[in-house]
């Protein structure tokens, strides 16, 4: 769906899914029930934006959701201000799972699904740590310090943590297509 308004459940999903493992996340999240693997849910608000490449329009999503598990085994579920359900995915090591109001479909696994629904994959495993305040120890990274960049560099994408204490993270891809995603996380 490159180049669309990311407007139905699976654009959503895709979306969100692109913001919560590669970019620049802006909206509410809190730290919350345990998930499938035992770690403490990631929940908020969250916004991710694609920026296309030869002018074509942008892709964005702006939605709450919730986080369970780690790249693994886990799952996403986005909604609606009111808290309706709009897409859910599910994954683990046997099967990757995208549940919306239409129905199910299988993916072989998150890349699949980011491919698919954004038009390119997305580093997932990483957004676990990265909502965290912290790079992914899968992969090298590199600390940056200027108080308005405050945090790392990591799989191509720019983690800014300046206002982690009131719970704000940004990340943002640095090679096009620009994807940008945000999220604030809601501390107990």
């Amino acid at each position: 769906m490159p180049g669309q308004r990311a407007s139905s459940p699976t654009a959503l999903l895709a979306a969100a899914l692109a913001v919560v493992v590669t970019g620049a996340l802006a909206g509410c999240a809190s730290f919350g029930a345990p998930g499938p693997s035992g770690a403490e849910a990631l929940a908020g608000r969250l916004s991710v934006r694609v920026e296309t490449v030869s002018g074509e329009p942008l892709q964005s999503l702006s939605a709450g959701f919730e986080l369970f598990g780690d790249g693994e085994r886990g799952s996403l579920s986005l909604s609606t201000p009111l808290g309706t359900l709009l897409a859910q995915a599910r994954w683990s090591p046997q099967q990757v799972l995208l549940v919306t109001p239409q129905g199910q479909k299988p993916y072989a696994d998150l890349p699949a699904l980011t491919r698919e629904l954004l038009g390119e994959e997305l580093p997932v495993a990483a957004l676990f740590d990265w909502l965290r305040g912290h790079p992914w120890p899968g992969a090298a990274s590199i600390a940056t310090h200027p108080p308005e960049e405050a945090g790392f560099l990591q799989l191509g994408w720019q983690v800014t943590l300046a206002r982690f204490d009131e719970g704000f993270i940004v990340a943002r891809r640095i090679e096009p297509p620009v994807v940008t995603m945000r999220a604030r996380m809601d501390r107990p």
